[in-house]
């Protein structure tokens, strides 16, 4: 997430006093709702929209910030300030998908998968129309070279990989040949 982006999910102040709330240890939307004196509607949509933009996340232990996301992103903003780079396009054309893919998407490389689905899917989409042709049928052996390349010294093998591409219909298969279907993303 862009400091911009940070900046306007703040200007919001439901959402600004929900994660002071999570900050400051409340850890349930109970307790959110009472620390940061919202509604329980307030700080349902409140929550919702600071987990999915990653701030807070929800887990067994209850509601946290997401400190490691934050982390993360000084890191990418202190090397693309660093080395006088203009964060890459990855040629979506959609704003919103080009955040999602800076994220997960590096050099060529995924970074990991999105917990969220919805980001998931532009990324696996993404992966489908940079690696393989409308129409064009690949060896299973050439998709896992393909796959792999994307996989390279990062959480997600290319088995994983091809999995979602075929669940998701991205890819298709038949006898040991895949192919990523005519029209698909184009």
């Amino acid at each position: 997430m862009a400091t911009d982006q940070l900046i306007r999910l703040f200007t919001d102040e439901d959402r600004a006093r929900a994660f002071a709330a999570v900050a400051l240890g409340a850890d349930t939307p109970a307790k959110v709702g009472a620390t940061a004196g919202l509604s329980p509607k307030d700080t349902a949509m409140a929550l919702r929209r600071l987990q999915a933009e990653e701030v807070i996340s929800a887990t067994g232990a209850g509601l946290s910030v997401a400190y490691e996301h934050f982390r993360e992103r000084a890191r990418e903003e202190r090397v693309i300030a660093e080395s006088g780079t203009r964060t890459p396009d990855h040629g979506s054309g959609d704003r919103r998908a080009e955040s999602v893919l800076r994220t997960f998407v590096r050099d060529g490389r995924l970074v990991r998968l999105p917990a969220q689905w919805q980001r998931k899917l532009v990324v696996l989409r993404h992966i489908a129309e940079r690696t393989f042709e409308s129409g064009v049928e690949y060896p299973e052996r050439e998709v896992n070279e393909k796959l792999r390349a994307w996989c390279t010294d990062g959480p997600v093998d290319h088995v994983t990989l091809r999995r979602y591409l075929v669940d998701l219909g991205h890819l298709r298969r038949q006898y040991g040949f895949y192919w990523r279907p005519e029209g698909e993303g184009s």
